[in-house]
């Protein structure tokens, strides 16, 4: 039996079949596409229509090999969303959370709800980006006059592939309008920002069903399929196959880099607040209490500043022969969406002369910096003993990241699962089918993957 997770993020995305064997799971990646953000009037987006003819290039490879998946979920970064008409019509552009427009109205936001009254109700942390901004923008442009329906990314992509729209617990939370508490659309949130409520629906959680592959959908990749909710927001999926406990926290390493501990409850203090944690939602209700950096975004912009005229791997040992300088903040507003990252960088340190290697070099110790206050905020504020670091996702390849981490925190630092969105998203479709729960999923990492200490 075969599942197929989708998993999307800011750069590429990439079709995994799943199978378990001999009680392990087994990974095939059988497709990977590109995605960018486009330049659209001035205005970052996202190349919707390229997502969905590649989301259904991917699906239609399993038939092309033979491998018919008897299920399918999507996962994707958070924030981002699609709004459809009355007639299930996209409302474009769909913009990215990378676009600067929200500035402004995230300032607006604060005078109406300050916030620490935000914080209080949905504990998640403040960036300008979050949805709720997006939206009070998109309702002062008057984009929300005909909307009808709201899709985040993967949510919208399950709906073009079944026709059934549904909202999903996990990548909702990321919007700052979900209440931690009662883990519903807060009401009073959109009322005082005047959003509509009727264009929410009611949150599925993952391990449910969206539906079959529509009859159209059918004759372009071949078969059916079953469409099912995972943990919709990347982290969260990657977050579900991480095999942590209460004296370990996660790393999940790609573009952004979101460091946390897995709780019951939402912390919700003043002391997580003013550290700027987010309470992001997880599978089972769980909460993922952590802290979102800026990772291989910095990387990648860097290495398409040199055309990719290094490959990362000579990136990184550019960096270890070069002298450290300084340190940036990773999460400088600087860095979100510079013309040249390289200049970026030379221009926080104040020495436009630098040397590309030691641009790499105060990239990285920055990073590894940035991961130790991190786990020394997480200890404070949560009263955790934190012993080990899991460095999970594509992130975790790089190995002078990871001995910089160790030495850094002065933790034990365990790699070893670096497909973890893919397989979070795959363990919740084997959840659903199987009737496991997530401990029971998580013993499958454990005997599938070769986690060991750096």
């Amino acid at each position: 039996m075969y599942y197929l997770a989708i998993d999307i993020g800011a750069s590429s995305g990439r079709h995994i079949l799943g199978k378990i064997v001999d009680g392990k799971l087994t990974l095939e990646e059988i497709y990977r596409f590109e995605n960018s953000i486009i330049d659209v009037d001035e205005t970052l987006c996202w190349d919707i229509e390229s997502l969905v003819k590649e989301v259904k290039a991917g699906i239609a490879k399993c038939g092309e090999i033979n491998k018919f998946p008897q299920t399918i979920a999507i996962d994707t970064w958070g924030v981002d969303y699609v709004l459809l008409d009355k007639n299930l019509k996209e409302i474009m552009p769909v913009v990215s959370y990378r676009d600067l427009r929200t500035v402004e109205g995230a300032n607006e936001v604060g005078i109406t709800l300050p916030q620490n009254v935000l914080y209080a109700k949905t504990g998640i942390q403040k960036q300008n980006f979050n949805t709720i901004y997006q939206l009070y923008c998109d309702k002062k442009s008057g984009k929300l006059e005909n909307a009808k329906h709201f899709l985040m990314i993967p949510e919208y992509l399950s709906f073009k592939l079944t026709g059934v729209i549904k909202n999903e617990y996990t990548n909702a939370s990321t919007t700052n309008l979900v209440n931690a508490e009662n883990k519903a659309w807060d009401d009073e949130i959109l009322n005082s920002i005047d959003i509509p409520k009727n264009i929410f629906k009611d949150l599925s959680l993952p391990c449910s069903e969206v539906g079959c592959l529509s009859v159209e959908v059918q004759k372009e990749v071949g078969f059916n399929s079953t469409v099912i909710l995972c943990p919709s927001h990347d982290t969260a999926s990657a977050v579900a196959a991480c095999p942590i406990d209460d004296e370990s926290v996660y790393i999940s390493s790609g573009t952004w880099s979101l460091i946390g501990t897995e709780n019951i409850y939402p912390v919700l203090s003043d002391d997580a607040l003013k550290a700027n944690f987010t309470n992001e939602g997880g599978i089972e209700y769980r909460f993922r209490f952590l802290k979102n950096i800026m990772g291989m975004w910095l990387f990648q912009n860097i290495r398409k500043n040199i055309d990719k005229s290094l490959t990362y791997d000579e990136m990184m040992n550019l960096a270890m022969e070069s002298e450290l300088v300084g340190f940036i903040d990773p999460n400088d507003d600087s860095f979100v969406a510079p013309d040249n990252m390289i200049e970026a960088v030379k221009k926080y340190l104040k020495m436009p002369e630098l040397p590309l290697g030691c641009v790499l070099a105060s990239v990285y110790h920055s990073l590894a910096l940035s991961y130790k206050n991190a786990v020394e905020e997480i200890e404070k504020i949560s009263g955790k003993q934190i012993k080990t670091i899991h460095i999970v996702g594509g992130g975790s390849r790089d190995k002078y990241l990871n001995s910089l981490t160790a030495k850094y925190t002065g933790k034990k630092v365990c790699i070893g699962l670096m497909e973890a969105t893919a397989t979070g998203n795959l363990l919740s479709q084997i959840m659903y089918t199987e009737k496991i729960s997530l401990a029971e999923a998580r013993e499958i990492v454990k005997k599938s993957f070769d986690i060991r200490e750096v």
